[in-house]
């Protein structure tokens, strides 16, 4: 298990419960971080040069109804996704050698907030990242080798108020699949595309049927979605579930799993499939306090806490 406190990132055996510091620096707190490549011996994050934090991170955010839920973690607001993107702070994207601790910038942004950084689940050397801010106006999705090389750009935005984001990897890394929405809040895909090349595919996607996030089955069989709340980018209209979503030759079969219509969704579900994809694990205050639950693939007897 590897974790980053007060700019140490550490490492801790789970057998044996011995923990290591591998590098003090505490410049990397400013970014997003940390990531662990697939053999274990990289990790990966950006951070602001010069060890610098955003001045809007501080910014109190405009007064809105209080949560239900205290526990809950609101995602960024517009407004202020905005004011972090004008900032336009230099960042980069750096390794960590496991073993040795030795850190090494591998892209320099400039002024391009650099974020969600995620190795491949199965080649060491890729890296996934994002160009954050406000998505119709950022190309988002980008890949990278770990020695700096191979940049690319996963998916080129081509109408006005097109937006592509919440990117995430297919299990065998071969596939990159996003939400997309051609334009923002109108049109809904589920996408993906080849880390090798051109082959893209796109599966429409109802507006009661739209998820803050989306997720793949280990063998790629299968979808989940976590729906949205009444603030989502897909309201009003989007249906406040847990999505099981089935690939057919015409579309995507759709089965209801779980009710989250008392769940608040300042807390974001983030569906998530067991490594022998029986199980959807997800989050929620339906109940009042955040739980962690899983529902059943095969069919939805209800979640289990």
């Amino acid at each position: 298990m590897f974790y980053m406190k007060d700019g140490t990132v550490y490492a801790t055996d789970l057998d044996t419960r011995a923990t290591r510091a591998i590098v003090a620096r505490p410049e990397l707190r400013s970014g997003s971080g940390l990531t662990v490549n697939a053999d274990e011996t990289l990790l990966a994050g950006s951070y602001v040069e010069g060890g610098g934090a955003s001045p809007s991170a501080s910014v109190t955010p405009p007064t809105e109804p209080p949560s239900s839920n205290p526990l809950a973690q609101p995602p960024p607001q517009e407004s202020r996704l905005e004011a972090r993107w004008a900032e336009r702070l230099p960042m980069a994207l750096y390794t960590i050698d496991v073993k040795t601790g030795a850190v090494k910038t591998i892209h320099r942004g400039g002024g391009d907030w650099l974020n969600h950084v995620q190795f491949s689940p199965t080649d060491p050397a890729r890296l996934m990242f994002c160009h954050e801010g406000p998505w119709h106006k950022v190309d988002r999705i980008w890949t990278i080798r770990t020695d700096g090389s191979g940049r690319r750009l996963m998916h080129a935005r081509k109408i006005d108020m097109e937006i592509a984001g919440h990117e995430f990897w297919s299990h065998d890394g071969k596939t990159v699949w996003y939400d997309l929405q051609t334009p923002k809040s109108q049109e809904f895909w589920l996408a993906g595309v080849a880390v090798d090349g051109e082959r893209a595919v796109r599966y429409g996607i109802a507006r009661e049927h739209w998820s803050v996030h989306f997720n793949v089955s280990p063998d790629g069989r299968l979808f989940a979605g976590d729906g949205g709340g009444p603030r989502s980018v897909a309201a009003p209209g989007n249906g406040q579930w847990i999505y099981l979503f089935t690939p057919t030759t015409t579309g995507l079969e759709v089965e209801r799993l779980v009710d989250l219509s008392k769940h608040d969704y300042r807390l974001e579900p983030n569906v998530t499939f067991t490594p022998d994809g029986k199980w959807i694990v997800f989050r929620s205050n339906m109940h009042g306090a955040s739980h962690v639950y899983a529902v059943e693939v095969a069919r939805a007897a209800g979640p289990q806490k």
